[in-house]
């Protein structure tokens, strides 16, 4: 009796450790990875060092983060004096091009002491780790040159930057703000609010706009009558944050947008690369349904989101990354990390493309309480990845930035079991 009962314990032991090991590989989890920011927008790497990453402050400062967590005391630069910071202004994106280790540039985008939109390009100084303020040149846009777009209201700035797989700028820009574009912003043609603006700032510094055209934008040629030729989409609301499906790392380069939406859904617009030209419906439409239709869009067809969720999920999305690292579980690969800025809420979803490169959403999984195990998540304005495709959270109410992590390594087995009577 004693002997069977023994072995009934260790029976059951192993087939609780192997339930307990099931449990731990299907969780994410966070640890902080560095901490003590104020106002956080932002997280990105340093293509020049693998070891460094920065982190935009909406206060108009930006911290150099080193070594694994290291947070360096020196600002790498300091702009709270040329901005208006609060609400949804200051200091919202940061972008380093594809020749930065030559060229040594990098692009900022705020919002200036008027509340106009800015873009930016300075240059690190001779220490990497802090740049020259006196390089500052501020893009002049359109036939008139000016170095602003001109913000009507205070809210929906945009103000997130990257560069594409192209080497393109990619500058994405709210309708100018208030309630359900009053304008009719997006959808006119003549003013770049409401659009994904593509640009060439690859120019020698002596070019008087600091950038030029791409010859193969979608409207250089034609299009509505008195379309600017920066715009790349039409029929954004608020664009907070978007990224490109990492090509080196086996992603197909498509661009994938969070546009925060108005009283109902918030909307994830997806665009297989090179795909310029669409039309994602702001104001007509929010998310997949109409809206204010008392004025036409600017052309047809509409594309409508991937992906949508209402105001009983969250109220404010912030978009994130196709996951293309390799410390999380292999099952991860491919999904694409967003986030609600209101609501603190994390989810994934997985992409199923068919043979035109057209996303279509499948498993979507809501994750934010197996990564709030470093305590509660707050506030989320941005997503970030490091040198090696690793994905970060930022946190805006807490100061923190978190790493996403796979499950922990269970305990081997153990093997040569034998009953002792």
């Amino acid at each position: 009796m004693r002997a069977a009962r023994a072995l009934r314990t260790v029976v059951f032991a192993m087939v609780l450790a192997s339930a307990i090991v099931a449990e731990v590989h299907a969780q994410l989890r966070t640890r902080v990875y560095a901490s003590g920011f104020s106002v956080p927008v932002a997280f990105v790497q340093d293509p020049d060092d693998r070891a460094g990453q920065f982190v935009v402050q909406q206060d108009g400062r930006i911290r150099v983060v080193r070594d694994g967590g290291l947070v360096l005391p020196t600002p790498f630069i300091d702009l709270s004096a040329a901005i208006v910071a609060g609400g949804e202004q200051g200091l919202l994106g940061l972008a380093f091009p594809p020749d930065s280790a030559a060229s040594r540039r990098f692009f900022v985008n705020f919002t200036n002491r008027l509340g106009d939109t800015v873009v930016a390009r300075l240059r690190r100084s001779g220490d990497a780790f802090i740049a020259d303020p006196s390089s500052r040149f501020d893009l002049r846009w359109g036939a008139s040159a000016t170095p602003f777009i001109a913000q009507p209201f205070a809210n929906h700035n945009g103000g997130h930057l990257t560069f594409g797989p192209d080497g393109f700028l990619y500058v994405g820009l709210g309708d100018g703000g208030s309630g359900n574009d009053p304008g009719h912003r997006a959808q006119n043609p003549s003013t770049l609010l409401g659009k994904m603006l593509r640009i060439d700032v690859g120019v020698p510094d002596t070019h008087p706009s600091g950038y030029q055209v791409p010859a193969d934008n979608p409207f250089v040629r034609g299009g509505p009558a008195g379309v600017l030729p920066e715009i790349w989409a039409f029929g954004l609301r608020n664009p907070w944050r978007y990224s490109f499906d990492d090509r080196s790392r086996g992603g197909t380069g498509a661009l994938v947008i969070g546009d925060v939406g108005q009283n109902t859904f918030e909307e994830v617009d997806y665009e297989p690369a090179g795909r310029g030209g669409r039309n994602y419906g702001w104001r007509n439409r929010e998310g997949a349904h109409d809206n204010v239709l008392s004025q036409p869009v600017a052309y047809g067809p509409l594309t409508e989101p991937i992906h949508e969720y209402t105001h009983s999920l969250g109220q404010s999305i912030t978009g994130g990354f196709v996951y293309r690292g390799s410390t999380l579980p292999a099952s991860f690969r491919g999904r694409y990390f967003f986030a609600d800025f209101i609501t603190g809420r994390v989810w994934s979803l997985g992409l199923a493309l068919d043979g035109n490169g057209e996303a279509r959403v499948v498993n979507v999984t809501e994750h934010t309480a197996e990564l709030s195990n470093t305590g509660s998540l707050g506030n989320l304005s941005s997503f970030g990845v490091d040198a090696e495709g690793e994905l970060y959270i930022t946190g805006y109410s807490s100061g923190r930035v978190l790493k996403i992590i796979g499950p922990p390594t269970p305990p081997p087995v153990p093997t040569g079991l034998r009953i002792i009577r």
